[in-house]
């Protein structure tokens, strides 16, 4: 196994990784911006009120967008696992 191959493959792995999170990340990112923005609308300093929307929209959002995460994942080792008698020989 070269070099290469090794640095290819941790780069196709960090891009798989930040392909399945970047739809939690994303709804997170835009719920704290909406909460914060209600928040300083209204002058309303609540710890659960920023909490409590984040995780119903990262729920919600696993729920939408998990099975095509599954599958990223589910590709992404069936690739790797089926590359491994050319890595090693």
């Amino acid at each position: 196994m070269t070099p290469t191959a090794v640095v290819d493959l941790g780069r196709q792995a960090v891009e798989v990784t930040l392909m399945v999170s970047a739809p939690l990340f994303l709804a997170a990112l835009v719920t704290g911006l909406c909460v914060s923005i209600f928040q300083a609308a209204t002058q309303i300093n609540e710890m659960t009120l920023t909490f409590v929307p984040k995780v119903v929209s990262i729920f919600l959002t696993l729920v939408l967008a998990g099975p095509w995460m599954i599958t990223t994942i589910t590709d992404f080792m069936r690739r790797l696992l089926s590359s491994i008698p050319s890595m090693i020989g």
